[in-house]
């Protein structure tokens, strides 16, 4: 086995060095050199990967990227106010859409996330203020796949506050996803051609 892949890297079609989980497909490459760890501070983004990071708790993420123009129609876009207003005829189409993943609590945890996040907005708040609030002070460059844990206390500390706002299907294993997706940390490996071009 080489150093590379010891470390959890491996080489992309151009040759460049790139964390290992995106290998092996020319969709998640595009994702993780153009998306992954860059900061998003946009509420309807945020709100998206919020929605989609709770989706694809027990999936590959592959699967849920694939669906991504699909989420995007069912769900409005996902702007928050078209979303919170969702009824029970939009859970019954959304669970008749095989364009997405048709699961009830999570279609339920969207809607309720997006009422949540309005009432946010309404309280003079923002989703974006409350989840960069948990960004750490430092964050540290992860050396190797090994590195990387599947929650931290940020992220800990984060999913709380996100229940006690009421929102829902947001484990600490889920919100540091998030936290990994929106760029409130950079955890693309201390190789990885990409980690050069995205901000700390």
């Amino acid at each position: 086995m080489n150093d590379e892949a010891t470390e959890g890297l491996g080489r992309g079609p151009d040759g460049r060095p790139r964390c290992w989980w995106c290998l092996g497909d020319r969709e998640y490459i595009d994702y993780h050199d153009r998306e992954w760890g860059r900061p998003v501070h946009d509420e309807r983004r945020l709100f998206e990967i919020l929605s989609l990071e709770a989706f694809q708790s027990g999936l590959s993420w592959l699967t849920i990227l694939r669906k991504r123009e699909g989420f995007r129609a069912a769900f409005s876009r996902f702007e928050i106010e078209s979303v919170a207003a969702f009824g029970d005829p939009d859970i019954k189409r959304l669970l008749d859409d095989a364009a997405i993943v048709r699961h009830r609590g999570k279609i339920e945890a969207t809607v309720a996330n997006a009422r949540a996040a309005a009432e946010l907005r309404a309280r003079g708040d923002s989703l974006s203020d409350l989840l960069w609030g948990f960004a750490p002070a430092v964050s540290g460059v992860p050396a190797r796949a090994g590195d990387l844990a599947p929650s931290t206390p940020e992220s800990i500390a984060m999913s709380k506050e996100l229940k006690r706002r009421g929102f829902r299907f947001i484990g600490p294993t889920t919100a540091y996803s998030v936290m990994q997706a929106a760029g409130l940390v950079n955890d693309h490996l201390a190789g990885c051609a990409l980690r050069r071009r995205s901000p700390e």
